[in-house]
């Protein structure tokens, strides 16, 4: 890909010397970097991250892997793998985007040699938005069937149920007379969902998607147009968009909490959820899966935070927000739990079957459990819809994060191009993936949809986020990541960051990607095993977005002259333009290279030309203070 051309050479430079202190602001309304857009208001970031890191997992993933975990015990190893692998990582991620200002793909001028693993990250992200859409699109299908007087899923008796349904107004009735063998019955929510959303009886397998669903279809089309609308002006626009969408699902989540807690057999689920069973820590399993819930719930390595981070002002207090997003998604998760399982409780109690035997994970729970649920409820449609909006909000901002990072990664490569068209190529993006999401609405998507889950953010996304955490300590250098952290935020990482960065992270993420392949599992669904095609089909998805890392190099290596070790040092190096996008911010030793500056001192340059010495022109004289100490002790030794 050819590298933007820089802002200089797009206007007449003028000499720094030359420059006059009346004249320190006339040039600076024209800078490229502004093109790009910034958030317009204080809490614009921070509500975008909460809203892209708390998402569908928190409330059919967690509760459900806490339970079978060890409860309550469940939280050791999830709060310790968050210390270790979330935390770091996460403020890592938000470092890099906020001093570069750039997206996922630009931001390798870090390291032009590992430039893959940008395009790694696009394709795991354009893989996940296109299956994420999908869920958002059943939430919409669900969401406009509960605004009924009687929700649908309520009875037996409908054209598409069979012999096997048997609703719970039938099993309390039951218990009179004579006891009713409930082992080989169907809800009524279940074939509501397999046999007429899903009409998943007009499919064989994957290798016969079958017919689309045409209301299905609709409710793609109508989430893509959302979501669309929503990113139209780029952050601007999803910048106020999350105000609502990020706040709305926790106000729903304390009266779906209220609600749940007010039932008849609640505390039997909730103790169900929380006993704590001490013994399940001694199995790596359990670690593994707190390390697995927490790599995915705060969404690290999908470019979502950096891209976020990107549109920060270059002072922005990361490190505060980093503990705020992570500890915030945290909490969420856990309250999700006692909303979900005092109501699983409540159900277990109306059927009088064990809780283990109503409580699932994942669509399961969304889309067949918790829909039950709420017919046994008073105002069943009204807590339906409820629920269904809470779903829908909570993925939205998660699908603007994923979109934000493809039209950013691309358009930062080609900004001259692009970003006047921004709208447009949104647009283009959205169609595109909408199209590629139409095989999901055929009366096999959900094979699909099961095997994009299971494949295309599973290993290739470890691997990413491996390598960018190994380039930026071991490339780069620690010492100098630091630095720039100094630069931006006035201070440096302590020994906790840098132990994690360094060690701990990085080795617990290889754990977790050697755990992956030796526990490899066929994806399933139900009792439907798929086929061998499907399974290569989707283990080359997961490949692909590894084999983007060594392509990245070899494009690298070819565009540097000299031997190959050269070359390969030459590319690892970071370009003469990374660092800070805007003049004002480029002090210390990325002074230097700005455009135009023919000072012998830069930096005196720069302070004249800006306005005296800030605070943090005086943290980046003691950097460069520091790195010539630095060079002094390499010299003597």
């Amino acid at each position: 890909l050819p590298s933007p051309i820089p802002c200089s050479l797009t206007q007449p430079v003028t000499p720094d010397l030359l420059v006059s202190p009346s004249s320190q602001d006339g040039d600076l309304g024209s800078e490229c970097p502004e093109d790009r857009g910034n958030w317009t208001g204080r809490l614009d970031f921070l509500l975008s991250c909460i809203g892209y890191c708390v998402g569908l997992g928190n409330v059919w993933r967690f509760p459900y892997r806490a339970y079978t975990n060890g409860g309550g015990a469940f939280l050791v190893p999830y709060f310790i793998m968050l210390a270790i692998c979330g935390i770091p990582i996460f403020f890592m991620e938000l470092s890099l985007g906020q001093f570069s200002s750039l997206g996922p793909l630009a931001v390798w001028k870090i390291s032009p040699l590992f430039k893959g693993v940008g395009m790694g990250t696009i394709l795991i992200v354009s893989l996940v938005a296109i299956y994420y859409n999908m869920i958002i699109a059943y939430v919409l299908f669900y969401l406009f069937a509960s605004l009924t007087s009687d929700l649908p899923w309520q009875h037996c008796g409908n054209w598409w149920n069979t012999d096997l349904c048997l609703d719970h107004h039938v099993i309390k009735a039951g218990n009179t007379t004579f006891p009713i063998n409930t082992t080989n019955t169907v809800s009524p929510s279940e074939e509501y969902w397999s046999r007429y959303v899903l009409h998943i009886q007009g499919s064989s397998g994957i290798g016969d998607p079958g017919r689309i669903r045409w209301n299905l279809c609709l409710c793609l089309l109508l989430s893509w147009t959302i979501v669309y609308l929503c990113i139209l002006k780029g952050v601007k626009s999803s910048g106020k968009v999350v105000y609502f969408t990020a706040t709305f699902p926790y106000l729903i989540l304390v009266m779906l909490l209220i609600r749940g807690v007010t039932l008849e057999g609640a505390w039997k689920g909730i103790r169900f959820y929380l006993t704590p069973q001490f013994d399940h820590l001694l199995s790596s399993k359990v670690w593994i899966e707190a390390a697995l819930q927490i790599f995915y719930s705060l969404g690290v390595g999908f470019g979502g935070l950096l891209t976020f981070a990107s549109y920060n002002t270059f002072h922005q207090n990361i490190y505060r927000d980093t503990f705020i997003v992570t500890l915030g998604n945290a909490i969420t998760s856990i309250l999700a739990g006692f909303a979900i399982f005092s109501v699983l409780g409540y159900m277990s109690q109306e059927l009088g079957v064990p809780v283990n035997q109503v409580a699932k994970a994942g669509p399961g729970l969304a889309f067949v459990v918790y829909p039950q649920a709420m017919t046994m409820l008073p105002l069943s449609p009204f807590w339906s819809f409820l629920f269904f909006f809470m779903l829908l909000t909570l993925g939205l901002d998660s699908q603007f994060a994923f979109m934000e990072t493809i039209v950013t990664a691309v358009t930062d490569e080609f900004p001259y191009y692009l970003r006047p068209k921004k709208a447009s190529f949104s647009a283009v993006i959205c169609i595109a993936l909408f199209l590629m999401g139409l095989i999901l609405t055929t009366e096999g998507g959900m094979y699909w949809l099961v095997l994009l889950d299971d494949y295309s953010a599973g290993f290739g996304l470890m691997v990413v986020v491996i390598t960018t955490c190994l380039v930026v300590t071991r490339v780069y250098g620690i010492k100098r990541f630091c630095r720039d952290i100094h630069m931006m935020l006035g201070f440096r990482p302590g020994p906790y960051f840098r132990a994690c960065w360094m060690v701990l992270s990085p080795v617990t993420m290889m754990a977790l990607l050697v755990y992956n392949i030796v526990k490899y599992q066929p994806s399933e669904y139900g009792s439907y095993r798929f086929p061998t095609w499907a399974e290569v089909l989707g283990i080359l998805m997961g490949v692909l977005s590894c084999l983007m890392i060594p392509l990245g190099m070899v494009v690298a290596v070819l565009r540097e002259e000299g031997t190959l070790w050269e070359r390969v040092q030459q590319a690892s190096r970071p370009t003469m333009d990374w660092g800070p996008s805007l003049e004002e911010n480029r002090t210390g030793m990325y002074v230097a290279s700005l455009a135009g500056s023919q000072s012998p001192k830069p930096l005196m340059v720069h302070m004249r030309k800006y306005g005296g010495i800030t605070s943090y022109e005086n943290t980046a004289i003691e950097v460069d203070r520091e790195m010539e100490e630095e060079d002094e002790e390499e010299s003597m030794m």
